[in-house]
């Protein structure tokens, strides 16, 4: 994503672009995570190693408010969610 939103909000019905706003913000830090640990991957000092790590997780913890916000905001995503779940549990028992 680097910066870039990746849909055009303008587009969106208006009832709807709470719950988009926070799916941006949900990509922007999955983005942000995947960037930091693969820096820390390639990173020779193990203090900046260690740094990248620490904000990855930080990213970790904005990503679940952001996820929270919305399953309080859409409800159809919080179903499908924890059916998502059941799934998982049923193929991995």
């Amino acid at each position: 994503m680097l910066s870039k939103i990746p849909i055009n909000l303008e587009r969106i019905k208006k009832e709807d672009l709470d719950k988009e706003i926070l799916r941006v913000g949900i990509i922007a830090e999955l983005d942000a995570i995947n960037l930091y640990e693969q820096m820390a991957a390639m990173a020779g000092n193990e203090n900046i190693k260690k740094i990248l790590l620490d904000i990855a997780k930080e990213e970790k913890t904005h990503m679940g408010e952001f996820q929270s916000l919305l399953l309080k905001e859409d409800k159809e995503q919080e179903k499908e969610l924890e059916e998502g779940k059941k799934e998982v549990d049923e193929l991995t028992e």
